[in-house]
């Protein structure tokens, strides 16, 4: 296993550990993409999935080429390519918030909608409310 994190390390221009935290990055990367996509499955709309392909890209491209990220950093006036990242999953964090938060909202209106239905289904008619009442209170 050694001699070929070696071989390949080099050939990424990494050396052996780097390669190491790499290869364990993008199998995670790799591992997270295919949960979401078999735990979606047909459902999960296409751009949705085109997004999640892009950010798997990005995120084993970031992992590969660290100096890239750290290039794009400066191109957009950022110091380093950590404070970049941080900066871009503070926002995709907000971003996931935002979208949970709408999704709970309308769980929770169709949930009141549901209830509110079954309710009024299962209500006794009027006519038999109030013959039953009527003779309960009579006695």
């Amino acid at each position: 296993m050694d001699t070929l994190l070696e071989a390949l390390g080099p050939a990424l221009g990494v050396s052996g550990r780097t390669f190491i935290i790499q290869l364990l990055l993008v199998a995670g990367i790799v591992a997270i993409v295919a949960w979401l996509f078999v735990k979606r499955g047909a459902k999960q709309l296409a751009v949705r999935r085109l997004l999640v392909i892009a950010f798997a890209v990005f995120a084993a491209l970031t992992v590969l080429f660290p100096t890239m990220l750290t290039r794009v950093a400066h191109m957009v006036g950022v110091g380093r390519g950590a404070d970049l990242l941080l900066y871009a999953t503070v926002l995709v964090l907000l971003g996931f918030l935002a979208l949970q938060e709408a999704r709970t909202k309308n769980a929770e209106k169709r949930t009141t909608y549901l209830a509110r239905r079954l309710s009024l289904d299962e209500a006794e008619p009027a006519a038999q409310y109030r013959e039953r009442s009527l003779r309960e209170h009579d006695g």
